[in-house]
């Protein structure tokens, strides 16, 4: 090493050493983390239930699922959950439906009861899908569409659009599962296990196929990455515009003057990032967990930002403040509340969650646009000092947020904006946040929820491996809560045996329809270009036992409760403020910017 290169390294070395700093982290850089799974749609009395409570909540959209995640569909009642850009996978009334594991290339559900659709349009190559059930385990490496049912005796495997799998059973045999075949594997020493033709789609079949398509036909899509989910729910409740500033941004309807992000909705603790932010909101995933938000002519609106490789998931995108500079000092004297703001045009988050050397040091990891602190825009070498980070947003009425200590991710109250300080008396907080959890914090004070039937719920199922190591159960649950909460779900697994050299074989594949009666008839063929063809129905939550019904309309989510907040049906072209255009205290005003899908200047209102 020559003398210039020892005068370049020593200061590079001290930057890099000093403590409160940290530089700019490429994408690139960042270690996998899991996006967890969107519940994106509930229908009727829906319950979940995360490791550490001692009961069922009742679940609302919007929910990150985390490992250990169990859902409950109580009668006439279904829900969906996302997992990919395009899987989803939907449960029938009186179903529970878990989520065992999720790594970076796999996933595993289990189901121990109802019905449930894996609608996977698109799967990387490698990646992999697990279903554990009470007699095998089925596993799908394919796009297609795969359809369970599990009662007390059968169950149920079906595949449609060239979607292929393999089954394991209990007893370590395995069979390949082809396109549009139905397997039955029934119960018993040793399992039995029959493969039919698939019938033709259901009811409950088109539904699936109905919802999935709304989420290939979204206009939202052309402004994200394909890995952000949700994009389909912008479509109905905002609208896209082009601003100078920020490029494509999105301004939502309905919304109050008052209202400003992070405001209608709860903290929730999530076993792996910690507080989590669920929105109220129908729209209420991509705008909190990716992007930033900016105030433009009077409006709030949502800035993806430009289209990077690879989004990265937060569980919320906030900065979150103290009054003073000393942290600890507050604490201390006793913590009144606990202040957070909307993070503003490329400004970092500071980690509350995450590995302890990461926490608390800016990070953009995601973020595709300028890297802007205190209003300067920074390059990668540039030193930031995190306790000097000033946020735009934060100046702004009504945008900062607060709620009492105590009342903190455990009840379902409404954050109030600050309005007795001034912008310059709050500190970032760096690290873990002062506010710890309680057991309500699991479910941020959700009303209780109605149980699975225990019939169900202690059911084992076939694995192809044992869950890893759940992390030890927090300090303020106590023995008695401990025992409850192991027989909420009794997360039981049967490991297939490994069978000697000479015994690996694959399960001789039976006749079709020779052990249980004769071969299902094939599908019909699709009716031709012209013919009437019936809508999709709205939630095909019938039982088996029921019946056939005429399929209704699809219907559209149920807009839950928002604590004052408005949010309208998706409107039609003829509706009364036209497009681009939003009411505030009666009076129509136009968005700024021009719309996003504009193809020329000089088309008027309706130019798209």
């Amino acid at each position: 090493m020559n003398a210039l290169q020892r005068i370049w390294l020593v200061p590079l070395v001290f930057l890099l050493a000093l403590s409160g700093f940290a530089l700019a982290q490429e994408e690139g850089d960042e270690a996998w983390a899991p996006t967890p799974p969107r519940l994106s749609f509930v229908d009727g009395e829906v319950s979940y239930w995360r490791q550490g409570a001692d009961e069922w909540a009742r679940a609302r959209p919007n929910l990150a699922l985390a490992e250990g995640d169990a859902l409950y569909s109580g009668n006439d009642a279904n829900f969906e959950v996302q997992f990919g850009s395009r899987s989803f996978v939907r449960a029938d009334a009186n179903s529970q439906l878990s989520l065992l594991e999720q790594d970076e290339r796999r996933i595993q559900f289990k189901l121990t009861g109802g019905r449930a659709s894996f609608d996977m349009r698109s799967i990387a190559v490698g990646d992999t899908l697990e279903v554990s059930t009470p007699n095998a385990v089925f596993v799908v490496g394919h796009p297609g569409y795969y359809r369970v049912e599990v009662d007390s005796r059968e169950t149920h495997f079906i595949t449609r659009r060239g979607g292929e799998a393999t089954v394991t059973t209990v007893d370590g045999r395995s069979l390949a599962i082809y396109p549009s075949e139905d397997i039955v594997v029934t119960a018993g020493n040793p399992v039995k296990v029959a493969t039919y033709a698939a019938d033709a789609p259901d009811a409950w079949d088109r539904w699936n196929d109905a919802r999935s398509e709304r989420s290939g036909e979204s206009i939202s899509s052309r402004y994200l990455p394909a890995d952000v989910y949700g994009t389909e729910e912008l479509d109905h409740y905002g609208s896209w515009r082009v601003v100078p500033s920020y490029g494509s941004v999105w301004i939502p309807y309905g919304v109050s003057a008052s209202w400003a992000p992070y405001s209608t909705g709860s903290w929730v603790w999530d076993p792996y990032y910690e507080w989590t932010w669920i929105d109220d909101a129908p729209w209420g995933w991509a705008p909190f967990h990716y992007g930033r938000w900016v105030f433009v002519d009077g409006f709030w609106a949502w800035a993806p930002g430009p289209v990077v490789r690879r989004p990265v998931y937060s569980p919320a995108l906030v900065a979150f403040m103290v009054r003073g500079h000393d942290v600890s000092a507050s604490i201390s004297i006793g913590l009144p509340g606990l202040w957070w703001v909307a993070l503003s045009w490329g400004e970092p988050v500071l980690p509350w969650w995450g590995r302890s050397e990461r926490r608390g040091h800016p990070r953009w990891a995601g973020w595709g646009g300028p890297r802007i602190v205190n209003n300067v825009v920074i390059r990668q070498t540039t030193v930031i000092k995190a306790e000097e980070i000033h946020f735009h947003n934060a100046g702004l009425p009504h945008a900062v947020l607060t709620l009492p200590a105590d009342k903190f991710g455990r009840e379902r109250i409404r954050p109030v904006a600050e309005t007795r300080y001034r912008a310059a008396e709050f500190a970032p907080v760096r690290g873990g946040l002062p506010v710890k959890p309680s057991r309500a914090s699991l479910f941020g004070g959700a009303p209780r929820g109605v149980p699975p039937p225990r019939e169900i719920a202690s059911r084992p199922v076939v694995s192809t491996r044992l869950p890893r190591e759940r992390a030890q159960a927090e300090p303020w649950q106590d023995d008695q809560a401990r025992l409850r909460s192991r027989d909420a779900t009794q997360s039981r697994y049967v490991i297939p045996p490994v069978r000697q050299a000479e015994d690996v074989r694959s399960l001789p594949r039976p006749p079709r329809g020779a052990e249980v009666g004769p071969e299902r008839l094939p599908p019909p063929l699709p009716p031709r270009y012209g013919e009437v063809r019936r809508s999709a129905p709205a939630s095909p939550a019938a039982s088996r036992s029921q019946p056939p019904r005429e399929p209704a309309p699809l219907r559209a989510p149920r807009p839950p409760a928002t604590g004052g907040m408005q949010v309208p049906r998706p409107r039609p072209e003829s509706a009364a403020v036209p497009r681009g255009e939003v009411r505030q205290g009666g009076a129509a005003r136009p968005f700024p910017g021009q719309p996003a899908n504009q193809t020329y200047r000089g088309r008027g209102r309706d130019a798209r």
